[in-house]
């Protein structure tokens, strides 16, 4: 009789997340917990405010006070303000708006025909670099990734035979963690070079910071992302998971029909067309869809985006739907956004009491007074320049744990490290590119992302148990490896004194 071989012996890492999982896992379910921290900010707001807990706005000078959202006008505002809270919860509007029209190309057969062409042309090797990259680059497109690649990314992997969940970490460490890296110059990046601007000038009335202040930088993060994102996924998170055992049917894979191949081609025409108008309305100097000042970057093409996904996600999906037969009249198509939304129920139940949490700490200004008093600290402490950097990248991201708007974040530790880094001699570019590293690394396992709530319940599709501990334990190893080889990037850049882009040099000199 032979002896069975013992387990193999788990890391120290894979045993800290484990116990990551269990134990986020443990706690009530997301709802309830985003319920229980609104009561916490109502109670902290109450002893605040009773203590006098006080910080000085350094973009203002204002003193910014705990506003007590127990007393009377308190208590009135949250019971006039909750409808408005959930409705204007801004990624509740996004994604419903978005999946009427995803919810038409769904159903049509378009997303599953163009997966299955995915798998079959593209190399497995590159599968998760593609994903992982696919999701940095979205982020040109607004909120495409949270809505689009990554529920789109467990499909595919599930189509191949590896966990699916897998394939969502891989897309959403793209498009999250990945923030403030890519190949073009996005939305962000304008709204960024604005506040840098007005902080630089407290020192240097004549300073300007460019949009594309960070672009050398970002650019080469990109490609440190996506390598860094595939790595993690094919070595660290997938292992981890191990096989897929849950009871959602795989997409077939099997090869396109004639018929679903012209479909596909008169899609790909149409597709085309839409690329045409967008760039015909958008390039020339005095395009219709430029934005104020003929801005490109501000254009309402790139700021509506999500509506750009609705016509053109729509009216792709309808066409290769009646070229296939899969829509025989209108019906058919409302019947596919009607399906879409069945898969939102959890999730706007969730949104419901985070939309309340969020603006009950927005309300008490504890997220800015945290803000300001940890920038204040890591002010007062005297050290070289590369644990200042480093100190800078883990206070921006964990604010970032606390605080949702990176513009809003900015807007005030801008005017503290800007000009103390000017005086020390570096530029006002590198203090925005240290913030914009600290600012994504921990995005993928932040409660006060905007989309986290999205995330748990795409987990939920194929893993019924899975919590807030299952997304951050999937989640951190990403967060970890970013913050190591991302700031080593962002070291070794500043001590060789590239430019971090046009006219954005390391040092200051004035």
């Amino acid at each position: 009789m032979t002896q069975a071989s013992a387990p193999p012996k788990r890391s120290f890492f894979d045993r800290f997340l484990h116990f990551v999982e269990v134990g986020g896992n443990a706690l009530p379910h997301p709802a309830s917990i985003f319920a229980l921290l609104a009561i916490l900010v109502l109670i902290i707001s109450w002893v605040g405010h009773f203590f006098g807990w006080v910080a000085v706005h350094p973009a203002t000078d204002e003193q910014v006070q705990i506003v007590n959202l127990l007393s009377k006008d308190g208590v009135h505002r949250i019971f006039l303000d909750m409808v408005d809270n959930y409705t204007g919860f801004a990624p509740l509007g996004i994604v419903m708006v978005a999946l009427l029209g995803i919810g038409i190309a769904e159903s049509s057969g378009l997303v599953g025909a163009t997966i299955r062409l995915l798998v079959i042309k593209a190399p497995s090797s590159l599968l998760t670099f593609v994903l992982v990259l696919s999701g940095i680059l979205s982020n040109m497109a607004s909120d495409l990734g949270y809505v689009l690649i990554i529920p789109m990314a467990g499909i595919i992997f599930h189509a191949v035979g590896r966990h699916p969940i897998a394939g969502m970490a891989a897309a959403f460490a793209g498009v999250s963690g990945g923030f403030s890296a890519n190949l073009m110059i996005g939305t962000i990046d304008p709204l960024l070079a604005g506040l840098s601007t007005e902080s630089a000038r407290i020192l240097d009335p004549d300073y300007y910071v460019l949009p594309t202040a960070n672009y050398y930088f970002m650019f080469v993060s990109t490609f440190l992302i996506a390598f860094l994102g595939t790595w993690v996924t094919n070595k660290v998170v997938e292992p981890r998971l191990g096989k897929y055992t849950g009871d959602v049917e795989q997409e077939p894979i099997n090869p396109l029909s004639k018929q679903e191949k012209k479909a596909l081609r008169y899609t790909m025409l149409l597709m085309l067309g839409w690329i045409i108008l967008i760039l015909a309305t958008t390039l020339p100097e005095n395009g219709f869809f430029r934005g104020p000042e003929n801005s490109i970057l501000r254009s309402p093409l790139l700021k509506g985006f999500i509506a750009l996904l609705f016509f053109a996600a729509g009216s792709l999906g309808a066409l290769y739907g009646f070229m296939t037969g899969k829509f025989k009249n209108d019906a058919d198509v409302v019947k596919g956004m009607v399906q879409s939304f069945k898969t939102l129920a959890a999730f706007m139940v969730l949104v419901f009491f985070a939309a309340q949490f969020v603006a009950y700490f927005k309300w008490s200004n504890l997220g800015l007074i945290i803000a300001i008093e940890g920038a204040h600290l890591l002010q007062q402490i005297n050290m070289g320049t590369v644990p200042l950097l480093l100190l800078f990248v883990i206070l921006s991201g964990f604010i970032n744990m606390f605080m949702g708007s990176a513009s809003a974040k900015w807007a005030i530790l801008g005017p503290v490290f800007i000009p103390m880094f000017m005086l020390l001699g570096f530029s006002p570019e590198l203090s925005q590119a240290v913030f914009r590293v600290g600012d994504s690394v921990t995005n993928i396992i932040s409660p006060m992302m905007s989309f986290f709530a999205l995330i748990i319940v795409y987990f939920e599709k194929y893993d019924k148990k899975a919590g807030i501990g299952t997304l951050i334990s999937t989640m951190l190893p990403y967060s970890v490896f970013f913050f190591v080889f991302w700031s080593i990037l962002l070291i070794g850049w500043v001590l060789l004194g590239i430019p971090l882009g046009p006219a954005a040099p390391v040092h200051y000199g004035g």
